[in-house]
């Protein structure tokens, strides 16, 4: 695996939307290990839906050399469901805007931060860069994963006619310390922790879970993420698609087994199969991030696991 290199970080000006976020959070304390000058802008001081606070973003930051795009509207298959209109809209104006606008703002180049859920819902495993437009995405997601999937096309268009340079990144299912465990809007791995961990401490002898458990998912440390985002900002200058992934794939149902053990739950797990089970497969190949800028995750599922658990119970009376 390549390592950034400091000489790249040192001292550039880098604005990271989303900053904030579970991902961002690991992503700027990264950027400024490396000696990058990273400014975060909070959302409420710039809303990224409205196009004139995009404007006044870049003028307030006018030597930002690198935009990290992280900032979405996100939540798992509930809030996807509960809330298509929104999550189609904001996300595919922030995109939009942010992206327009740091091409007429002349910024040397745009990192956007796609997702696993613009795949087709058929997709052949593992999911290949160039299956992307290959079918409609699976139903619960595809609002948000369209709106996200039009920043490739947004990054494609404006290098072909303008010679901007803007680059896509496919991130698969994310967790670790720092993860949104919402029940209203958390994804999987942070949903079952808060139930197993949960019910430890209540003493209760059954837990719920959403659909059959046969769904399988892959997942990458957040860390890692943040590292592949940096490798990728620095090495790559293209704008066809990356995958970026762990190609580690299990079930949900060998995922809530592996997380009842690492949390002490000795109760009853019912599935609730009137709950959807989401896209029925999805592992990435990840050939082409290793090919292309040198990354290649190093996260231990069951290590990365582990962190997160002890995270959530030091910290789930404040959240």
């Amino acid at each position: 695996m390549s390592n950034p290199t400091q000489d790249f970080w040192k001292d550039k000006k880098v604005l990271v939307t989303g900053g904030t976020g579970f991902l961002g959070t690991h992503l700027v304390v990264r950027l400024r290990g490396m000696g990058a000058d990273v400014t975060v802008p909070l959302h409420s001081d710039y809303d990224f839906v409205d196009v004139d606070q995009v404007r006044r973003l870049y003028q307030d930051f006018p030597v930002t050399e690198i935009v990290i795009h992280l900032a979405a509207k996100v939540g798992g298959i509930g809030a996807n469901r509960e809330h298509p209109g929104s999550f189609m809209y904001d996300n595919l104006m922030m995109g939009v805007q942010l992206m327009h606008e740091a091409y007429r703002a002349e910024i040397p180049k745009f990192v956007a931060l796609g997702t696993v859920c613009a795949y087709p819902k058929y997709t052949p495993v593992p999911f290949k860069e160039e299956d992307l437009w290959n079918g409609y995405p699976e139903e619960t997601n595809a609002p948000y994963g369209l709106a996200k999937k039009m920043m490739l096309v947004q990054s494609q268009g404006y290098r072909e006619e303008y010679g901007f340079n803007s680059i896509f990144l496919l991130p698969v299912n994310l967790y670790g310390p720092g993860d949104n465990f919402d029940p209203a809007s958390s994804h999987v791995i942070p949903a079952l922790i808060k139930k197993c961990v949960d019910a430890v401490e209540k003493g209760d002898d059954e837990i719920i879970v959403w659909g059959t458990g046969s769904a399988s998912r892959e997942f990458l440390f957040v860390e890692d993420a943040a590292e592949a985002i940096l490798l990728a900002a620095e090495k790559y200058n293209q704008s066809d698609p990356i995958n970026i992934g762990s190609s580690y794939e299990l079930t949900i149902k060998e995922l809530i087994g592996i997380i009842v053990e690492a949390t002490g739950f000795k109760g009853k797990i019912t599935w609730d199969a009137t709950k959807p089970d989401g896209q029925p497969r999805r592992k990435l190949d990840v050939s082409k991030a290793e090919k292309e800028f040198g990354f290649k995750s190093f996260t231990n599922f069951e290590d990365g696991l582990k962190k997160t658990i002890n995270w959530y119970k030091a910290h789930s009376t404040d959240l």
